[in-house]
Protein backbone atom coordinates (compact mmCIF):
# COMPACT_ATOMS: atom_id res chain seq x y z
CA UNK A 1 0.00 0.00 0.00
CA UNK A 2 2.54 2.26 0.95
CA UNK A 3 4.73 1.97 -2.92
CA UNK A 4 1.15 2.66 -4.87
CA UNK A 5 0.88 5.85 -2.21
CA UNK A 6 4.19 6.61 -2.98
CA UNK A 7 4.31 5.90 -6.52
CA UNK A 8 1.21 8.01 -7.13
CA UNK A 9 2.72 10.94 -5.23
CA UNK A 10 5.27 10.56 -7.50
CA UNK A 11 3.43 10.61 -10.68
CA UNK A 12 1.77 13.95 -9.30
CA UNK A 13 4.99 15.74 -8.92
CA UNK A 14 6.10 14.72 -12.37
CA UNK A 15 2.75 15.89 -13.88
CA UNK A 16 2.52 19.26 -11.92
CA UNK A 17 6.07 19.53 -13.12
CA UNK A 18 5.25 19.13 -16.76
CA UNK A 19 2.14 21.19 -16.74
CA UNK A 20 4.22 23.59 -15.04
CA UNK A 21 6.69 23.53 -17.93
CA UNK A 22 4.30 23.80 -20.66
CA UNK A 23 2.81 27.07 -19.36
CA UNK A 24 6.44 28.64 -19.10
CA UNK A 25 6.92 26.43 -22.62
CA UNK A 26 3.44 28.60 -24.08
CA UNK A 27 4.22 31.61 -22.57
CA UNK A 28 7.65 31.74 -24.30
CA UNK A 29 5.96 31.10 -27.33
CA UNK A 30 4.13 34.13 -27.10
CA UNK A 31 7.26 36.54 -26.15
CA UNK A 32 8.78 35.09 -29.41
CA UNK A 33 5.83 35.71 -31.50
CA UNK A 34 6.08 39.33 -29.61
CA UNK A 35 9.37 39.66 -30.65
CA UNK A 36 8.85 38.76 -34.15
CA UNK A 37 5.51 40.88 -34.47
CA UNK A 38 8.10 43.81 -33.48
CA UNK A 39 10.79 42.54 -36.07
CA UNK A 40 8.11 42.95 -39.01
CA UNK A 41 6.80 46.42 -37.37
CA UNK A 42 10.85 48.09 -38.04
CA UNK A 43 10.07 46.79 -41.86
CA UNK A 44 12.04 42.93 -41.15
CA UNK A 45 11.25 40.10 -43.69
CA UNK A 46 10.18 37.50 -40.71
CA UNK A 47 10.09 34.37 -42.82
CA UNK A 48 13.80 35.47 -43.25
CA UNK A 49 14.53 36.31 -40.19
CA UNK A 50 13.31 32.81 -38.88
CA UNK A 51 15.37 31.05 -41.31
CA UNK A 52 18.28 33.25 -40.24
CA UNK A 53 18.04 32.52 -36.71
CA UNK A 54 17.66 28.54 -37.19
CA UNK A 55 21.14 29.22 -39.81
CA UNK A 56 22.74 31.00 -36.71
CA UNK A 57 22.22 28.17 -34.60
CA UNK A 58 24.02 25.92 -36.76
CA UNK A 59 27.73 25.67 -37.64
CA UNK A 60 29.71 26.78 -40.56
CA UNK A 61 30.16 23.47 -41.93
CA UNK A 62 26.17 22.18 -41.46
CA UNK A 63 25.44 25.52 -43.26
CA UNK A 64 27.92 25.16 -46.00
CA UNK A 65 26.72 21.14 -45.99
CA UNK A 66 22.58 22.37 -46.52
CA UNK A 67 23.90 25.24 -49.16
CA UNK A 68 25.40 22.88 -51.52
CA UNK A 69 22.43 20.37 -50.95
CA UNK A 70 19.81 23.10 -51.86
CA UNK A 71 22.30 24.10 -54.70
CA UNK A 72 22.22 20.28 -56.22
CA UNK A 73 18.95 20.00 -55.61
CA UNK A 74 17.62 23.12 -56.66
CA UNK A 75 20.64 22.37 -60.16
CA UNK A 76 19.07 18.64 -60.22
CA UNK A 77 15.41 20.46 -61.00
CA UNK A 78 16.46 23.12 -63.11
CA UNK A 79 14.15 22.64 -66.01
CA UNK A 80 11.07 22.64 -64.00
CA UNK A 81 12.02 25.64 -61.76
CA UNK A 82 11.26 28.80 -63.33
CA UNK A 83 14.84 30.98 -62.89
CA UNK A 84 16.65 28.40 -60.20
CA UNK A 85 19.44 30.10 -60.43
CA UNK A 86 18.13 33.43 -59.20
CA UNK A 87 19.55 35.30 -56.21
CA UNK A 88 16.00 34.73 -54.24
CA UNK A 89 16.00 30.79 -54.99
CA UNK A 90 20.31 30.39 -54.06
CA UNK A 91 21.10 29.87 -50.65
CA UNK A 92 24.80 28.49 -51.57
CA UNK A 93 27.54 30.45 -49.44
CA UNK A 94 30.59 31.99 -51.57
CA UNK A 95 32.87 29.37 -51.30
CA UNK A 96 30.56 26.32 -51.05
CA UNK A 97 31.24 23.86 -53.07
CA UNK A 98 28.67 23.21 -56.22
CA UNK A 99 27.87 19.74 -55.56
CA UNK A 100 28.39 16.88 -52.92
CA UNK A 101 29.66 14.45 -55.66
CA UNK A 102 32.80 13.52 -53.40
CA UNK A 103 30.67 11.90 -50.86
Amino acid sequence: MTSTSFAHGQLRAIIERIERLEEEKAALTADIREVYAEAKGNGFDVKVLRKVVRLHGQDRAERDEEAALIDLYLHALEGSLPEASSPETSTAQPGAPDNMASD
